[in-house]
């Protein structure tokens, strides 16, 4: 079992910034993926960002520019540093975790945090 703990949301108005938390424990693989989505209401969840445990990171084209994903492997943390932040960054915002082998192919069960509401307001 792997439990995801999300921290760092809120409100904040546009153009401003959030740092997004997300701690793992249990049974953490020296190899995985990490990631952020998001979900707004009657809508699928979204990639936001992911990052491979050799820190390789992807990030959608949209979302480029704006957002960085970085990892503490000592400390089983991701962070998600969100900037210039819009009204349509609105959403709860879910922290993502699976097991991988070779080549980042993942394996195994999905776990996912309780999620993290942000709100971009003015």
């Amino acid at each position: 079992q792997v439990q995801l703990v999300e921290s760092g949301g809120g409100s904040v108005e546009p153009g401003g910034s959030l740092r997004l938390s997300c701690a793992a424990s249990g049974n953490i693989s020296d190899s995985n993926t990490m990631a952020w989505y998001r979900q707004t209401p009657g809508n699928q969840r979204e990639l936001v960002a992911a990052i491979t445990s050799v820190g390789i990171t992807n990030i959608p084209d949209s979302m480029k520019g704006r957002l960085t994903i970085s990892r503490d492997n000592a400390k089983k943390t991701i962070f998600l540093q969100m900037n210039s932040l819009k009204l349509e960054d609105t959403a709860v915002y879910y922290c993502y975790y699976r097991r991988t082998i070779a080549f980042g192919v993942p394996v195994g069960d999905t776990y996912w945090g309780q999620g993290t509401q942000v709100t971009v307001s003015s």
